[in-house]
């Protein structure tokens, strides 16, 4: 029809970076990550995992440890977020409250969830095969949930969710209120993804 604009207001953020030098740091994350699976005796850790590991806090704070190093080198990759979202952080404490993994072998996926109390929450792959599940993003418009129509034909303004597709050194950075799964591993390899949260004071 002529004369229509179309306003997309509002719109939802996910920040995706390539981390740079990842290859380096995933070698090091994977040992660290399954060194932290082989003497964690108990496994019970379950949260948004189905069927996968879910790693204790990750102890960012020991220095030169490859978890330090890697909580240090994502500092300029949260300050260019907090940026690109025009957060006001003049003054302020930008800080990781906590970090962990999830190992999920084939078969294990992750149900849809929020991080409350984050303003920052995040996925790093560290190991991401093919067919090893896509990082989903659900629509947070709740009442879209109860009272909508139809749907005829699947477009941006009415999409339920959004796939991304990911690769090994994929950083992706967004607000902790965004509900977020992980499709099935359909791969024979295990998918390796650290998650930290971002707190400002």
């Amino acid at each position: 029809m002529k004369n229509l604009e179309i306003l997309k207001l509002f719109p939802e953020p996910v920040l995706k970076y390539k981390f740079e030098n990842f290859n380096e740091f995933n070698n090091e994350l994977s040992n660290y990550i399954y060194n932290l699976y082989e003497n964690d005796k108990e496994k019970k850790i379950i949260k948004s995992n189905e069927g996968g590991w879910h790693s204790p806090d990750f102890q960012i704070s020991q220095k030169d440890t490859i978890q330090n190093k890697f909580a240090l080198a994502l500092q300029k990759y949260i300050l260019n977020a907090c940026q690109n979202l025009g957060w006001k952080i003049e003054n302020k404490q930008i800080r990781i409250t906590s970090m962990w993994s999830i190992i999920n072998k084939k078969g294990n996926f992750n149900v849809a969830h929020t991080h409350p109390n984050s303003f920052l929450s995040s996925a790093y792959y560290v190991k991401a095969p093919e067919n090893c599940g896509k990082f989903q993003i659900e629509n947070p418009n709740q009442a879209k949930r109860y009272w909508y129509p139809e749907i005829k034909s699947k477009n941006e303004l009415n999409k339920d969710f959004v796939s991304l597709s990911i690769e090994e050194g994929d950083l992706l950075l967004f607000p902790g209120y965004l509900s977020h799964k992980v499709s099935v591993n359909q791969s024979d390899e295990d998918r390796i993804v650290i998650s930290f949260n971002v707190d400002i004071r």
